[in-house]
This record gives C-alpha cells, structure tokens and sequence, in this order.
C-alpha cells in the first residue's frame, strides 16, 4: 500500500522565478535605475559622488538619491513586493515603472514596450491599457456612481457605455460588490471603497497591477480582509503584481518575492523563505527578527538528503509544507518525514531538523 502525501499549506516559490515560474522572459525589465533629485542629477550618475551615502551626497551636492542602481525582472503571473521603511524609494521605484517621476537614468521595459523611451502618448497608452495602479487614497469619483467609478478607465479608453457598464458590473462581481452598484463613494466603508479602487483597475484589463501601499489606512481587520482579496484576484486572474508595501507581514504573506529597499537600494531580494532564513546583512535580519520562522520555511530548507540504503518509508509529505504544519506529521510517526515533489523524493526530514528550525525563532 502507497504512504499517502501530506499535501502543503504553503508552496515556497519556486527559487527562481517566484510562484509563478520562469517561462518565456520577464514581463517587468528594470536595468540600473536611478532618481536622483536635485540641481544636475544627471551628472550625479557614474561619478564618485554617486556612491556617497545619502546624507553626505546631500550636503555636497544638494542632491538626494531616491533610487539608486536598481534592477530585477517580474515574470508573468507574480506576486513582486518591494518594502522598505518610509523614504527607503519603494514609492519612486514604482512611479520611475510608468514613468509617473522620470528616472535620471536606467532602462525599464513592461513587455514589450521601452518605457524609457516611450513618448508621452505612448506613456498615455501604457497607462490606459497595459498597467493599473492602485493608490492609498482611492481617489473615487464622488458625483458617480460605484458602477461609473468602475467603469471609468473605459470611458477614457473610448469603450462604449453599455460594452463598459458590464465589464464594470463583471468586475464588482469579482470583488463582491455588486449590491452596491448604484451607490456613491461616500455611502461605502473604506475597506468596500478600496474594492471599487481595485476592481476599477481590473476593468481595463491590465497585464501589471501596481499597488502602492493600498491598504495603509485601512483598519487592520480590513485590511487583512483586503490582502485576502488581493490573493483571490490573484488565484483566479493570473495578474502580474507590484505591490509595495512597508509591512513586513503583509510582504510575506502576499509576495512569491521580495526586495527589501534601503536608502535607495535594494539590499535583498529574494522568495519569504530566503529572507527569513538567510537574511543578507544585519539590516534584513533586523527585519525579519520575530517573524516565526517555522510559520515561513518549508521542509525544503530543513531536509537532508537520504542516506545510502536508508529506507524511505515514513510518512511523505509536500516539500513546499511549512516546517510548523510538518509537526503534526513527525510526532505521529517514529520514522523521518519523507519530503516529495510530486512523486519524486527530494529529501529525508528528521525530528531533529524540526527542532533546530523551531529552537531558532527569536533568536
């Protein structure tokens, strides 16, 4: 008789290229991004100062370094946070992707378009069809009605009204809204206004969702409530997502990856697991100090591999499974864990392993 497999809670991210994989090329292309604010940023840029720290690059030069030196790629169907502490750049960062503040230099493509290069109407026609953002404040039209707000992207877009009405209808659908179509923004909590906000970006069907920092003035139940949602949306619709963020857990709970920024840079980035795991410097570490690192890693980080001849015939379990919901398992069964993908076996999970991983918190 086959050990039936304990299925996982948690799917780490595959190593390289989040949960949604590395297929094809990478829809978001940032290549050494740079925003400097200031008189002649652009000579800042390959000179010595550049690599100045940001206080001293201040008092020399009267420039500030928003962002400096950035580059990653975003594939399609991925779940990409940046956060980073107030003034970190995470809010640059994302603007500089649609050029809503122009970079002082670097190179960014969003599919195939050269957003570097991209003139203001195709700058207009990237905004309107290929990338939505979500803001903080909802910025809802007051006089229109919810289904009108939704709609609204279309009717910039030129869509007719009866062909918009109903993709507005079929986007409060998909956020649970579609009671309140007749309503006024000011009859909504906030929590129901960020939905309109949300499902309004959906509504034009964008390839990117850039959210910056969305849900920051919500109530902490409701914005649970909307991370949720924003993990829904992303099951059923496949959206690639930039979501920007300066709370950890709501990072680690939405993102396949994460770059941590700091004074500009990104210092880490990497899957929730390699973070909390493997923090690159003190900084990261800091960060991620409570986070209860059995509720983050995956029996993937903690296996072994099988010794010669030793018998695999304990219980198998997913190797995506998080090591706290691997205890069950392990105190129920005398034999090690035996870690799968799939039908294959990748590695052997002792007891000891799981202490270790456990013993580790706070630490």
């Amino acid at each position: 008789m086959s050990t039936p497999t304990v299925t996982a809670d948690h799917v780490a991210p595959d190593p390289v290229g989040g949960g949604a994989g590395r297929s094809g090329e990478p829809l978001i292309r940032a290549d050494g991004v740079w925003k400097i604010f200031g008189p002649g940023a652009d000579r800042i840029v390959g000179s010595a100062d550049a690599d100045l720290p940001r206080a001293e690059l201040r008092a020399k030069t009267g420039c500030v370094a928003a962002v400096r030196d950035v580059s990653f790629e975003v594939w399609p169907g991925e779940v990409f946070v940046v956060m980073g502490l107030s003034g970190s750049g995470k809010s640059t960062l994302v603007r500089t992707l649609i050029r809503l503040i122009e970079p002082t230099a670097g190179a960014i493509r969003i599919g195939d378009r050269d957003v570097s290069r991209a003139s203001a109407a195709g700058l207009r026609e990237l905004r309107r069809r290929d990338v939505s953002m979500v803001f903080q404040h909802f910025g809802l039209l007051a006089h229109r009605r919810v289904v009108d707000n939704v709609a609204f992207g279309l009717e910039i877009q030129g869509v007719p009204k009866a062909e918009r009405i109903s993709r507005a209808r079929e986007m409060l659908r998909l956020v649970g809204l579609e009671d309140v179509e007749n309503a006024f923004p000011d009859q909504l909590s906030g929590g129901m206004q960020q939905r309109v906000g949300v499902a309004r970006a959906f509504a034009v069907d964008p390839a990117v969702m850039l959210y910056d920092e969305p849900f920051s003035a919500l109530d902490p139940l409701i914005r649970r409530d909307m991370q949720d949602e924003v993990c829904r949306l992303q099951v059923e619709t496949g959206k690639t997502m930039v979501f920007i963020t300066h709370d950890l857990p709501e990072a680690l709970r939405l993102g396949d990856r994460i770059a941590i920024m700091r004074d500009g840079a990104i210092v880490q980035l990497g899957t929730p697991e390699e973070l909390v795991g493997s923090p690159a410097d003190e900084y990261v570490e800091n960060f991620v100090r409570d986070v209860p690192r059995s509720h983050v890693l995956t029996l993937r980080w903690i296996m072994r591999d099988p010794h010669p001849g030793e018998a695999l015939d304990g219980p198998r379990v997913d190797v995506g499974t998080t090591v706290r919901s691997a205890v069950p398992v392990l105190a129920a069964s005398e034999k090690p864990v035996v870690a799968v993908q799939g039908d294959e076996v990748v590695g052997v999970v002792d007891r000891v392993d799981v202490l270790k991983a456990i013993a580790g918190e706070g630490s």
